[in-house]
Formats: structure tokens, C-alpha cells, sequence
């Protein structure tokens, strides 16, 4: 790994944004989610939390131009579960949705933690999401169309919230837990190396300076070692 990517690595982590999130409430489109994950990227947001649609997804061949790899995405049967566990965590949730009680988008304090809850294409948001969330939103619009693309919606959203945050000085002080900060470096900076610690249950090594692993070979040899050893307590056949 290079010092510069070494160095772009932690620049993203120190700013993404523990108090900032985006649920989708059976979003079905993936062009549409992928293009979520984008915009959630781009603004510092670690975690989304996707509502699986009682349909499925409808497929879709593009991609997220990599922004999947720097994105967890958490699944969910019902959007219950991520709502309230949000809201233990003392989030405020917010709905991008036109009622009579529809707050303008740029009036939300997003410096507070934040989850932006985007509806289904087509049917918007469910009515328990309507019902459980702090305030609904909606974007002004000015032409004879009377809503937008969900992902443009987030966008639009998502904007004024980094605007915000960065008047705030969140964008490197409103850091990730230490241990998910240290997960999320090492997978990526060594992805590979990850995954094959995932598999086998072993402790992550520790990173140098560079993203390297330190004592890199005494570190391989236990690892062998102890890999030796399981092969060798297997009962046999």
C-alpha cells in the first residue's frame, strides 16, 4: 500500500459521521440504491440500514462505482427494528414526506444524530414509518412535477446535512466507536487478510504507520501454528 492511499484511508474514516445515517423503507429499485450508497459516501456516512421489499429487489447490471466496498449496508425485515434501534441510540428520524405537517428539509438541526427514512418508490413511506418518525420533510419544488427520484431526494438532503455538519466542525470530531473505526481501517487496508481472519476467527494484527501488519512474519507463523494445531484436535472420521 502506498503512504498516499494509506493516508486517503484515514483522512475518510476520521470524517465519517457516527450521528448520520440513511434508512430505506423498501426501496426496490437497485439502481436507485446503489446510487444511495453513493450519495452516503460522499457525505460520511458509514452504516445504512435497507428494508428488504416484500418483492425483492429489482435487479439492475451498474454498479455503486465501488462505493459499496466503504458502505455497510444492514438489512432488515421490517423497518422496526432499525427505527427504534436508532432512536435508543437517541437519534432524531425524519421522512422525506408530503403531509400537512411536512416541515421544509433546510429547517431539520441535522448537526443532531440524524437518520434520513426514504420511502418505497411508488407507495413512499410505510405508515409505521410515517407514525414512528420526529418530523416529516419535503423538498420545495418549484415546476409541475410534485416529487423527485428517491435517490435525488437523498441527495438533496443529504447536501444540506453536510452543509450543516461542516459549519458545525463535525467532519473530524464526530468519530466512529474506536473499536468500528479500527475494523473498518483494517479491512481496508487489508481486505484479503480480513476476510481470512473473519473466516477463521482470528484476531486482527496490529497496523503500523503505513497499513502494513507489524511483526508481519512472527504473526503468519502463529497463525500457521495454530491452524496446525486445529487440523491436528479434529476427530477423525
Amino acid at each position: 500500500m502506498t503512504p498516499e492511499r494509506y493516508s486517503k484511508i484515514l483522512q475518510v474514516l476520521k470524517n465519517r459521521q457516527a450521528g448520520l445515517t440513511v434508512i430505506t423503507d423498501e426501496v426496490h429499485k437497485g439502481r436507485n440504491i446503489s446510487a444511495i450508497v453513493r450519495t452516503c459516501d460522499a457525505v460520511g456516512i458509514d452504516t445504512i440500514h435497507v428494508v428488504t421489499p416484500k418483492a425483492g429487489f429489482q435487479n439492475y447490471r451498474g454498479t455503486a462505482l465501488g462505493s459499496q466496498k466503504w458502505v455497510t449496508t444492514a438489512q432488515y425485515d421490517s423497518v422496526a427494528t432499525p427505527i427504534n434501534s436508532l432512536k435508543g441510540e437517541g437519534f432524531q428520524i425524519v421522512a422525506a414526506h408530503l403531509s400537512a405537517t411536512a416541515l421544509d428539509y433546510r429547517d431539520i438541526d441535522y448537526a443532531k444524530p440524524t437518520a434520513l427514512l426514504l420511502g418505497g418508490e411508488k407507495p413512499g413511506p410505510s405508515q409505521y414509518s410515517l407514525d414512528s418518525v420526529d418530523h416529516h420533510i419535503t423538498i420545495p419544488m418549484m415546476g409541475m412535477v410534485g416529487s423527485l427520484n428517491v435517490s435525488v431526494a437523498c441527495s438533496i438532503i443529504m447536501a444540506e446535512a453536510q452543509r450543516q455538519r461542516t459549519n458545525a466542525g463535525l467532519y473530524g470530531s464526530d468519530y466512529l466507536p474506536k473499536a468500528l473505526f479500527n475494523h473498518r481501517l483494517f479491512n481496508w487496508c487489508q481486505p484479503t487478510l480480513a476476510e481470512y481472519c473473519d473466516k477463521h476467527n482470528l484476531t486482527y494484527p496490529e497496523l503500523d504507520d503505513t497499513g502494513g501488519i507489524i511483526d508481519g512474519p512472527e504473526w503468519y507463523r502463529a497463525v500457521q501454528d495454530k491452524m496446525k494445531l486445529t487440523e491436528l484436535n479434529k476427530p477423525s472420521a
